[in-house]
């Protein structure tokens, strides 16, 4: 965006700033019985095929990954939606859209919900506003790889940031800079059952007692696209790898 909408903007305001550059759309997304209202990129496909038949020669595309509702980061707000808010502080990194901090706050936890996009910022606060969250969401835009936010938090989630090895190191280091050193701090991370992450793993064991575990669902007929037959569209298994993660006492 051209310029950023100030803080106390109205929905409608944040809206236009949107609409300056994308169609937008509310999906409704339900998680545990909670169900919020997100916003997405209307008609994702052609607005990436203009994007890509505009853009400049030589010139690498920057892809709006953003904002995709993936669907491990629905299994990870399942997640966060079992803890007990209790007052506590959360954070999303690499939050795109900001599906996790989103159930997270309608739980009742105070969230930010951060992200090195502006546009994925923008959206953030959209949908803050519009689920009636304005209060319990802050947006902000952070690169974990280079950037410290100077608080430290309760909860600290990210879901699909974990496929990078060149980002492993930083992204352990922002962690440690930023879960809280109070008892039951927890960091709870995602990531597609396919992808690995040997690397990020090997840096936290020594500072963290992780724990792992695989949940998934099967998508809808409705939600499933991609492989069809005579008899419609065919639902589709997600699997994902959770790992929750509390510092290790030392003596």
């Amino acid at each position: 965006m051209s310029t950023t909408p100030p803080p106390d903007a109205s929905l409608d305001d944040l809206l236009a700033a949107a609409r300056t550059r994308y169609r937008v759309r509310f999906d409704s997304v339900t998680v545990g019985g909670t169900t919020l209202e997100v916003p997405q990129i209307e008609d994702m496909e052609a607005f990436v095929d203009g994007l890509l038949r505009d853009l400049p020669e030589g010139m690498p595309p920057e892809l709006p990954f953003w904002a995709k509702i993936w669907r491990t980061s629905l299994l990870a707000s399942l997640v966060i939606q079992r803890l007990e808010p209790d007052g506590r502080s959360l954070l999303e990194i690499g939050g795109g859209v900001g599906v996790c901090g989103l159930f997270a706050a309608a739980k009742g936890f105070t969230a930010t919900i951060s992200d090195i996009n502006p546009d994925a910022v923008l959206f953030i606060r959209i949908a803050a506003l519009k689920n009636g969250l304005g209060d319990r969401v802050r947006a902000r835009r952070v690169d974990f790889t280079k950037d410290r936010m100077g608080e430290r938090f309760d909860v600290i989630v990210g879901s699909e940031i974990l496929y990078l090895e060149k980002q492993a190191r930083p992204l352990a280091k922002f962690l440690d800079a930023h879960i809280s050193l109070r008892p039951g701090a927890e960091i709870v991370l995602a990531r597609n059952y396919c992808r690995q992450a040997k690397k990020f793993l090997s840096l936290a064991q020594d500072a963290y007692d992780i724990k792992a575990c695989t949940i998934g669902f099967k998508s809808s007929a409705h939600d499933s696209a991609d492989k069809t037959d005579d008899s419609g569209p065919t639902p589709e298994k997600h699997l994902s790898t959770i790992y929750r993660m509390t510092r290790k006492t030392h003596a």
